[in-house]
């Protein structure tokens, strides 16, 4: 059988049972910590995710 022998992505699995906005949290979260050590301030960063949140909430707003 070849079904068996077919491998699963755990991350794709995990990533594919999230909401859109799950997924958008998640990877805020992921680029906070991935910047955590960066020249950057943290500050910096969280102005730019909730810049990138807004606009996303709003395309979403407008297309309903």
């Amino acid at each position: 059988m070849k079904a068996a022998t077919k491998k699963i992505d755990p991350e794709s699995f995990i990533l594919s049972v999230l909401s859109p906005e799950d997924r958008l949290e998640a990877a805020f979260t992921i680029a906070q910590q991935a910047f955590r050590k960066s020249d950057l301030t943290v500050k910096d960063i969280n102005r730019a995710v909730e810049s990138v949140r807004s606009r996303s909430y709003d395309k979403k707003k407008g297309s309903s």
